[in-house]
């Protein structure tokens, strides 16, 4: 069990043996251009090729800080991975020559079996949508069980009660990956806070740990860099949650102790 972050939502989940690339973004900007829109904060820690061989690339919504079609060609290229997204988005992958036999598309509550990993689309409070079109495709949160261990990816998402009954049907989970950032009390519904998201945790599993996405990497709200991770620890301090921040590139290991290297108070 062990999840390395490369940035924002972009991890590399490990469940017994089996590995999911989820929400891939390598490209600097998350833009229809390449010369305006969200740049990077930081460089991607590794090249794309230096990746190891995954078992599959899991898109939560079309959003472009989430699907990004030059990383997108990318992997179809060098990985030989199912693409696995939610209803709509296999449109897109096909229209960027993804082969049709690698896309695998899911609505809420569906699987598939890859191995012995089970993947399945589960709900989540957002929307999607690229350019002018909105709404056309479906977004998701994901559930990664393994024979033993199991992972949530809530890829972008608003909180909902829906996370009790997920974890209820699908957990409890070892770990999970929250979103905590881009949060704005102008759009509630769309972005978690951190003390949302540490509810969410709570409710999809009684312990397990909690390592916090959708951060860092591109500025998309007017909260100060490090708010999210400094209100993340007060808060999951607060009702005895283990929190895990890795730094872009690191790994962390589930089965072991966690260490609370504030790394972040050194650059924000």
């Amino acid at each position: 069990l062990a999840v390395t972050w490369y940035g924002h939502s972009s991890v590399l989940v490990e469940v017994d043996g089996y590995r999911i690339l989820a929400d891939p973004v390598w490209s600097n900007r998350v833009s229809p251009s390449s010369v305006v829109g969200p740049a990077r904060l930081h460089p991607t820690p590794v090249d794309l090729t230096d990746l190891p061989r995954v078992d599959a690339i899991v898109i939560s919504h079309d959003h472009y800080d989430h699907l990004d079609k030059a990383t997108v060609q990318k992997l179809a290229s060098t990985q030989s991975a199912p693409f696995v997204v939610p209803l709509g988005i296999g449109a897109h992958l096909r229209k960027w020559r993804v082969p049709g036999e690698r896309i695998i598309e899911l609505d809420w509550d569906e699987q598939t079996a890859i191995g012995g990993l089970t993947v399945t689309c589960t709900e989540a409070r957002h929307f999607s949508g690229r350019g002018l079109t909105r709404d056309s495709t479906q977004w998701a949160s994901w559930a990664f069980a393994g024979p033993v261990r199991r992972v949530f990816f809530g890829g972008d998402t608003g909180y909902t009660p829906k996370f009790a009954e997920i974890g209820s049907k699908y957990g409890p989970f070892d770990l999970t990956l929250l979103p905590v950032g881009a949060y704005d009390v102008r759009w509630p519904d769309i972005h978690m806070n951190p003390e949302e998201a540490v509810t969410a945790h709570v409710d999809l599993t009684p312990s397990g740990i909690f390592v916090p996405i959708h951060w860092a990497t591109f500025n998309l709200a007017f909260h100060p860099w490090s708010e999210p991770i400094v209100r993340l620890h007060a808060a999951a301090q607060d009702v005895g949650v283990q929190v895990a921040v890795p730094m872009p590139g690191q790994r962390v290991d589930g089965t072991r102790t966690v260490p609370d290297d504030r790394w972040w108070t050194r650059l924000g």
